[in-house]
């Protein structure tokens, strides 16, 4: 779901309400229709034309590929066609993450009025269980850890719970958990210290590095342009999930414009590079004019382009299979596949969120 930066009006206390209502009601970042058939569609590293849907264009991917639908279902897909193979929870389901377990649970999160609660059901079906209050699940390449995201919910509804709160009483709202499935126990990774001024910057998608230590946090805001950016979060060192010992930001590099440009996501790939949405301009107000899904890097280097987006489409929920050879991402509610780092096909579309399973 598209949302407008909010970090651009959340500029006093007095103004956070107000601002967390305008983010839900108005799509700027990359909302809208899908460009005619002759502007720069989704594409491969040296081309600008338009991809489109071929027959099983992920022949031979992983056996398995969870979603979200639109209307709040979650399903499974069949990975070589896109075809809906099983819904496995009939409504309520929130995007832009879903995230799958050696396993084979499938964690989820749920909104019901302002809370929203993670939640997971076996990939194959059966009884769903609760985890703990929160969005976001990214499970652990190990099983062993789930992270999620506990913050509030941006819309004028929820958002009068915080009214006459102070910004700092707003800010320690934000948080990133990390769970030991095992045990139970949970790690809480505030913004900000207690009582440090700021303002707030909402997360938007977790990602376990391969080792099962840092996490890729997306979060808007992170940067003076208003886009979005990510941290990379050393989860043994860092006490906050935005600045301190164990954070380290990921900077915009190459062409459009990197002072201009910001990463709208960032998910971690096995080996240890990203797989990042980038795009440009950020500013007030947002006005994208590119799009480009690239392999970075911590560092923010290029390593490989995959594909030009569609620049009025946000590119969000990427996923990497675990053995690296299979991307999947968003353009708008339409879901792509590449394999290899080769030209993106569309699969499906009529989508909140996906990932491999």
């Amino acid at each position: 779901m598209s949302r407008t930066p909010v970090v651009s009006v959340l500029r006093s206390v007095g103004a956070v309400i107000a601002a967390v209502a305008v983010a839900v009601a108005v799509a700027a970042c990359g909302g809208g229709a899908k460009p005619a058939s002759t502007a720069t569609g989704t594409a491969g590293p040296s081309s600008s034309a338009s991809a489109s849907a071929a027959t099983n264009p992920a022949a031979g991917a992983p056996s398995a590929m969870v979603a979200v639908t639109t209307g709040g279902a979650l399903v499974t897909l069949n990975p070589s066609t896109g075809a809906v193979a099983q819904t496995l929870v009939q409504s309520g389901v929130i995007g832009d993450e879903v995230s799958v377990s050696p396993s084979g649970l499938v964690y989820f999160a749920v909104q019901n009025g302002c809370a929203t609660t993670v939640e997971d059901v076996p990939v194959g079906g059966g009884s769903v269980a609760v985890i703990a209050p929160g969005s976001l699940p990214a499970v652990s390449p190990d099983g062993t850890k789930l992270a999620y995201a506990s913050q509030p919910i941006l819309s004028t509804a929820c958002a009068t719970s915080e009214s006459g709160s102070t910004m700092a009483q707003v800010l320690q709202n934000y948080k990133v958990e990390i769970r030991t499935l095992s045990t139970g126990a949970t790690v809480s990774l505030p913004m900000v210290p207690a009582g440090q001024g700021s303002l707030p910057y909402p997360l938007f998608h977790l990602s376990w590095s391969p080792d099962n230590v840092d996490l890729a946090v997306t979060v808007e805001g992170i940067q003076d342009n208003e886009g979005y950016g990510v941290n990379l979060v050393n989860t043994a060192q860092a006490h906050y999930f935005f600045s301190g010992p164990g954070v380290t930001y990921v900077p915009v590099t190459g062409s459009p414009t990197p002072q201009q440009s910001y990463l709208r996501e960032g998910v971690y790939m096995p080996n240890g590079d990203l797989f990042v949405s980038r795009a440009c301009c950020g500013g007030d107000p947002v006005v994208n004019t590119s799009r480009l899904m690239w392999e970075v890097g911590t560092n923010g280097v290029l390593v490989h382009q995959v594909a030009i987006g569609y620049p009025n489409l946000d590119h969000t929920s990427l996923d990497v299979s675990s053995d690296g050879q299979w991307l999947l991402y968003l353009a708008g509610n339409d879901l792509y596949v590449s394999q290899g780092g080769a030209t993106p096909k569309e699969l499906t579309t009529g989508l909140v969120a996906a990932a491999w399973g």
